[in-house]
C-alpha cells in the first residue's frame, strides 16, 4: 500500500522511541527519590503483575490505558497522572521496553519531564532495592528473579523452518 511506512518489529519500535526520550538506571532512580519525594512512579505493567510486585510507593496504570488515563473526562483517567504534567515522572514496567513506549507518549501529551527506568524492575532487583507485593510485604529478590525471567511456551517461539520469517 503506497504511503503506508514500512512495518517495523517490536524493537525497533523501541529504539525508533529511544531518539525522542530519556532513560535512568536504577542507581539513578534511587538518588532521584532522595532528592525529589514528589516524584511519581508510574508502573505501566498490568495489575496483576503489579500486585505480584512493585517499587514501594508507584501509581499503576496499565499500559494499555495510558493515554486515556493521562485526561480529564475518560473512564479510565487517573486525576495524580492527570495532574502530573509539571512532575518529575519515571515510568517503569518489567524489562524496560513498555516504559519507553509509554514515556513517548506521555511527552506526545505533553508531559515535559517523564523518563523510563532502563532495564525496568528486573534491574531494580538486580541492584538490590525493595519490591512489594499487594500486602506490602517485601519480596525475596531471589523469588523476584525467577519472576522477571522469562517463560516462553513453545508456540511463542519463532518457528524453526529453515526459512527467514522475520520480514514475511
Amino acid at each position: 500500500m503506497e504511503g503506508l511506512p514500512a512495518m517495523v518489529r517490536f524493537i525497533e519500535l523501541i529504539r525508533n522511541c529511544l531518539s525522542d526520550i530519556r532513560e535512568i538506571m536504577p542507581w539513578d532512580l534511587v538518588d532521584r527519590l532522595k532528592e525529589n519525594p514528589g516524584l511519581l512512579l508510574l508502573d505501566v505493567r498490568e495489575p496483576h503483575e503489579f500486585d505480584a510486585m512493585h517499587i514501594p510507593g508507584s501509581l499503576n496504570v496499565p499500559r494499555g490505558i495510558l493515554e486515556s488515563a493521562c485526561e480529564w473526562d475518560y473512564e479510565e483517567t487517573e486525576p495524580e497522572l492527570v495532574k502530573a504534567r509539571d512532575r518529575e515522572v519515571v515510568v517503569v514496567c518489567r524489562s524496560g521496553h513498555r516504559s519507553v513506549l509509554a514515556a513517548h507518549s506521555m511527552q506526545v501529551l505533553g508531559y515535559e519531564n517523564v523518563v523510563s527506568l532502563k532495564t525496568g524492575l528486573r534491574g531494580w532487583n538486580d541492584y538490590e532495592e525493595p519490591l512489594l507485593n499487594k500486602e506490602g510485604k517485601t519480596v525475596d529478590p531471589d523469588f523476584a528473579d525467577e519472576y522477571f525471567t522469562a517463560k516462553l511456551r513453545p508456540d511463542q517461539m519463532r518457528p524453526k523452518t529453515g526459512v527467514d520469517v522475520r520480514n514475511q
